[in-house]
Formats: C-alpha cells, sequence, structure tokens
C-alpha cells in the first residue's frame, strides 16, 4: 500500500509540473505577441482616435505666405490651409475641425515624431533624409530651390555666391543643398522666414536661397528684388506627411488625395490661394501636382 501510495504521489506530482510548464510557455508566447498586438491596435486606432478627439491637428506655417500664414484677423490662410480644411471636411464632416498647429521649418518632423499632430503639411519637401524620419504622402505641389537678390546686384550663378553671405531658414532644402555642393558659401541661418527675408531687405546678405515657389510670391510683393537663379539642384514635390508607421492614416491620405486630384482640387486651390501672388508668367501646371504618386 505504501509503494502504491509512493507511485500515486510521484506521477500527481510529474503531472502538476508538466502543467506549470505549459502554462509558462503559453504565457512567454503571449507575452512574445503582446507588443505585436499592441502596435497593431495602436496602428489602427490612429483615426479613431482623431474622431473621438474631434479634431485633426495640422502643422502649418505662420509666415510663409500664400502657402500658410496668419492674415490681418488671426486666422490661418493658403494653400496648405485649403487643403487641411478639406481633409477635416472629409474625414470628420466639417471643414472647421481641425487644430492648426504653428511650427517652424525646423520643427515639422519633430511635432510627428512627439506626437503634437497628426499631419503635417507646412510646405514639406519630399526627401530621402526625412522620409527615414516621417511617411510621406503622394504629393499635392512640385518645387526647386531658387536664389532671390537684389535686382541692382543680382545673383545669377552660384560662383558669385563665393566669399558673400547667403540667406537661409534652418531646416530648409536650401540649407542641406548648399551645405552638401557648395560649403565654401557662408550662410547666415535664421529659424523663421520673416527674419530671413528682412535680412535681405537689410543687406545683410548677398542673397536668400529658399523654395522657387516662395521666392516668386515674394519678389511680386518686393519689386527691388528679382528671383535671378530660378532652379538649383532636382525637381522636387511636396507632400503631407505623418509620424513613421502610421500606415492607417497614411493609406486614408493616400487615398484622398488622389480623390481630390480627379476632381482638379489643386488647379481650383492654386486659383484661389496662389495665382495672384504668382503672376501670369507662372501657370498652375508650373507648380501644382494632382494628387498622385510620382515615380
Amino acid at each position: 500500500m505504501k509503494k502504491g501510495f509512493l507511485k500515486k504521489g510521484f506521477a500527481i506530482v510529474s503531472l502538476a509540473i508538466l502543467v506549470l510548464a505549459l502554462a509558462a510557455c503559453g504565457n512567454s508566447a503571449t507575452n512574445e505577441a503582446a507588443p505585436e498586438k499592441t502596435a497593431e491596435k495602436t496602428a489602427q486606432s490612429s483615426i479613431d482616435a482623431i474622431k473621438e478627439r474631434g479634431v485633426v491637428r495640422v502643422a502649418v506655417f505662420s509666415d510663409k505666405p500664400p502657402f500658410g500664414y496668419i492674415d490681418e484677423n488671426g486666422q490661418s490662410q493658403g494653400y496648405d490651409i485649403v487643403l487641411a480644411k478639406r481633409i477635416a471636411k472629409d474625414l470628420l464632416g466639417d471643414e472647421s475641425k481641425v487644430e492648426f498647429v504653428l511650427t517652424e521649418a525646423q520643427n515639422r518632423v519633430d511635432v510627428l515624431k512627439s506626437d503634437k499632430v497628426d499631419i503635417t503639411l507646412a510646405n514639406f519637401t519630399v526627401t530621402p533624409e526625412r522620409s527615414e524620419q516621417v511617411d510621406f504622402a503622394n504629393p499635392y505641389m512640385k518645387v526647386a530651390i531658387g536664389v532671390a537678390s537684389p535686382k541692382n546686384a543680382p545673383i545669377t550663378s552660384v560662383e558669385q555666391l563665393e566669399g558673400q553671405k547667403l540667406l537661409i531658414n534652418k531646416g530648409t532644402t536650401a540649407e542641406t543643398y548648399f551645405m552638401k555642393n557648395h560649403p565654401g558659401v557662408e550662410q547666415v541661418k535664421y529659424d523663421q522666414n520673416t527674419e530671413t527675408f528682412e535680412a535681405l531687405k537689410d543687406g545683410r546678405g548677398s542673397a536668400l536661397a529658399h523654395d522657387n515657389t516662395l521666392l516668386y510670391a515674394w519678389v511680386k510683393e518686393n519689386p527691388d528684388f528679382t528671383v535671378a537663379i530660378k532652379e538649383l539642384g532636382s525637381l522636387d514635390y511636396i507632400a503631407p506627411a505623418v509620424k513613421k508607421g502610421n500606415k492607417e492614416l497614411l493609406d486614408w491620405l493616400n487615398n484622398e488625395l488622389e480623390t481630390l486630384g480627379q476632381e482638379q482640387f489643386f488647379h481650383k486651390a492654386y486659383d484661389e490661394t496662389l495665382k495672384s501672388h504668382f503672376g501670369e508668367e507662372i501657370s498652375a501646371d508650373d507648380v501644382v501636382v494632382e494628387g498622385v504618386a510620382q515615380q
């Protein structure tokens, strides 16, 4: 009887050990899968989070007319603003359900990484370096780097900038281009567009490099200056950006942009916000992309 009791006890202990081992394996598998499920849930809920919040948060400029600026009534206006309002209308049913978060050029990536905004517009040029940090949707504009200078002392070639001061905005493609391709050109850098253009007016530099589309608009309002160098480097594209890995919102934006392109939304937005700033020498086709991916 004692021998049988020992056998039975041993069997019970063995079974208990087996159950515990299986439970541990199950917990391990569950724990390993949990981060993936959590990440998946987070990605899938990004649009729901916007809807629950009741507004879509969009990073825009406050001082880059005609793309994003504050008018005399304290309201955001411009080409990017028109797009942001349409996104709010199609996502939330009301164009007023957008919260404009004002940003500087060098902060356009950071506001996405820190979840301060859902989308960055802010005249954001697509580059390989930026694409490593954020996800860009389809483009809605094309642009190149230009150089503005006084009409009475025009800069017509990059070679003329050697030994001169070039005014630049921090965090722009112009800054990167000149650092890589013309390191001998002295850059004087500013945070805000208004500061940079005031510096050009005050003669603190011989020229100013920026997106040519912005320069065309600025010299029209400041006829003592000209864009004597209209294009440097390659043709680039401007597109909305979302936080890296936010595939749900990225896919929604791409579908939205393609739909808007079919109705020629961006040509209409050009006529509404940009045409009067550029004049007759620039056409919508020089600037606009109707929301389709570029090869």
